[in-house]
């Protein structure tokens, strides 16, 4: 079977998710980062406590960056998953986030989220002869929170002559 090109935005997808996949099934050896002359030191990143579907051999930057690629395609922030800890001030003042903690109902959604991502791909995607981009959470969320609905756009002008059906094939019904 013959797949159609994949267009930018599922090319986009698709490397965006071969990342996601690449980081979270591949643990590595912290790397020693250095930071630039006169710059601030580089963040590092405690190892995470509590991973309940990410592999649990992921170092806290592996952790850091799979999160900072959720963000992206879902438009969202930290604390929208991670609730403040009032006992642990940083030093701007405010609260820092306690990533432990499961309180949070869209955490547990993310959690299912990933699951049912991780599903589709080992269980369909992974099983169509050159079936292209894995989903991932881009794929739906595109940058929203909340997956904007899809709208099938109304017909403008006359319709594309179709192809003649193959033979013992039925024609496709009309729209």
């Amino acid at each position: 079977m013959k797949l159609p090109a994949l267009s930018l935005p599922t090319a986009a997808a698709a490397l965006f998710a071969a990342a996601v996949l690449a980081v979270s099934t591949v643990a590595q050896a912290p790397q020693s980062a250095q930071a630039p002359a006169g710059g601030p030191p580089p963040q590092v990143h405690p190892a995470p406590t509590n991973l309940q579907v990410l592999p649990k051999n992921l170092t806290g930057q592996q952790v850091h960056e799979i999160m900072e690629q959720w963000e992206g395609s879902l438009g969202a922030h930290c604390n929208t998953c991670h609730t403040p800890d009032p006992k642990n001030i940083g030093p701007n003042g405010r609260p820092r986030l306690n990533f432990a903690d499961d309180t949070k109902e869209e955490k547990a959604t993310a959690r299912k989220m990933y699951l049912m991502t991780e599903d589709i791909n080992r269980n369909y995607v992974a099983k169509i002869d050159s079936s292209g981009a894995p989903v991932t959470c881009g794929t739906c969320h595109r940058g929203h929170l909340g997956p904007e609905p899809f709208v099938i756009p109304k017909e403008d002008g006359p319709r594309p002559p179709q192809a003649a059906p193959v033979a013992g094939e039925k024609p496709a019904p009309p729209r």
